[in-house]
């Protein structure tokens, strides 16, 4: 074997038995879809969002004006973000939970046969606070709701809390406790999930 060709697979032997570099930041989920506009923010670098693209702690995913997201978090959760609506993944921890800053329009979407995920979504308006549900959070008549579509949530505004359940939905206004929760008519409802894509 000429010297060449050894040396090759002398160095190819020894770079299959190196260990593979730990990463420190493990990815936290990836990106399903993206329909329109829709932009990546890490460490103050901002690229086109495009399908497969990982997902870490810290990053920020934002829609343009005719923009759709769907995001799947490595729990098996969905979320849709629909146009000119942001989503921030200021702390998660795998089966555990953590915290998430939104803007605009989301959908969340959980199977009800995994684990309790302990999660906190929070805006402007109010805190959300989650278990494992399918929920719609953003702009509802004019104003920012909440929407149960499956389990029961938290939300938070003014120092007041409201449980709300399947089919009930909350207003809230900036600066002001949420509503009391009220069951949603289908009308809403579709109005609701239409503006994140579905």
């Amino acid at each position: 074997m000429p010297l060449l060709s050894r040396r090759r697979v002398i160095a190819a032997g020894i770079a299959a038995t190196l260990p593979l570099p730990a990463f420190a930041d493990p990815s936290v989920g990836a990106t399903v879809q993206v329909r329109g506009e829709a932009v990546l923010m890490r460490a103050q670098a901002a690229e086109m969002l495009k399908r497969d693209d990982p997902l870490f702690e810290g990053d920020l995913v934002r829609t343009g004006a005719a923009g759709f997201a769907e995001l799947l978090l490595i729990t098996q959760t969905r979320i849709n973000l629909g146009p000119e609506s942001e989503i921030g993944i200021d702390r998660f921890i795998a089966e555990l939970g953590g915290e998430i800053s939104i803007g605009g329009q989301m959908l969340f979407d959980r199977p009800d046969d995994l684990p309790k995920l302990d999660l906190t979504f929070r805006n402007a308006f109010a805190q959300i606070g989650v278990r494992g549900t399918r929920f719609f959070a953003g702009q509802s008549k004019g104003v920012f709701a909440v929407f149960v579509d499956r389990g029961e949530v938290a939300v938070t505004a003014a120092g007041v809390a409201q449980i709300v359940a399947a089919g009930a939905g909350v207003d809230v206004v900036e600066g002001a406790a949420p509503t009391a929760p009220v069951q949603w008519g289908q009308a809403r409802i579709d109005a609701a999930f239409a503006s994140v894509g579905l």
